[in-house]
């Protein structure tokens, strides 16, 4: 039996010892993360990190170094499939980016680990922890100030509810309504919102916007035949 001819101790003690420091370095990230109630919990990270820890000690085992850089350069494209799991389109909100990033930055602490650097890997644990919950009360703090349209970076939607008869034109005039505002459109998408009304939701290119100009275009449209309600409004989370 070929396990009984190539089985060291000093190398499975070595393995133990990666994949244990992946283990417990993995609760921690995963335990702040089980804390907020995020997609990814506490069993994900502990996973990610442990698995980018067995992955990359198996190559240093067998082709040494050169074969671990392969082998995390994989895990590095790989967790990105895992990451895109997690994160979710709710209307005009993206959610879960946060979540992915911390996946990503759990395996770079399974990988740290399985190359046997234990002390970057409690490093890195370290500030990804203190990425998750240090940096909160700055977050809150930014997000409470009021938005500047005008200098602010980001995605503006303009929406326009009208009858259903009436889509074909008003989808042409919103566009050359907002063109003619200097304000060319992204993307259009049509939603039925029923009671026989459609809204039609026109994606800006423009990441800063006059307010004034926005409602102009607003109030001309919500005179027009077939219009119910004319709005624009502001998503930062793209």
């Amino acid at each position: 039996m070929r396990f009984l001819t190539t089985f060291q101790i000093a190398d499975f003690a070595d393995t133990l010892v990666s994949l244990f420091t992946a283990f417990v370095l993995g609760t921690l990230i995963g335990a702040e993360r089980q804390y907020r109630q995020r997609t990814a919990g506490l069993r994900t990270n502990v996973l990610v990190a442990v698995g980018a820890a067995a992955f990359v000690d198996l190559a240093m085992h067998l082709t040494g170094a050169d074969g671990a850089v392969r082998v995390i350069s994989y895990v590095v494209s790989g967790i990105g499939f895992l990451g895109a799991g997690v994160i979710m389109k709710q209307g005009m909100d993206v959610r879960g980016l946060n979540t992915a990033a911390t996946l990503w930055a759990s395996a770079a602490v399974g990988s740290c680990a399985g190359a046997d650097m234990v002390a970057q890997a409690a490093a890195l644990t370290v500030f990804v922890i203190a990425g998750n919950t240090m940096l909160r009360p700055l977050v809150n703090a930014i997000n409470r100030i009021p938005l500047n349209e005008k200098t602010s970076e980001a995605t503006y939607y303009f929406k326009l509810a009208v009858a259903a008869d009436a889509l074909p034109d008003m989808r042409d005039r919103l566009v050359e309504k907002l063109e003619g505002a200097k304000y060319p459109v992204a993307d259009i998408d049509v939603v039925e919102t029923g009671d026989d009304l459609i809204e039609i939701v026109a994606k800006l290119v423009a990441t800063a916007v006059d307010p004034n100009e926005l409602n102009a275009v607003a109030t001309d449209l919500q005179h027009l035949p077939g219009v119910r309600h004319a709005t624009w409004e502001v998503s930062t989370t793209d």
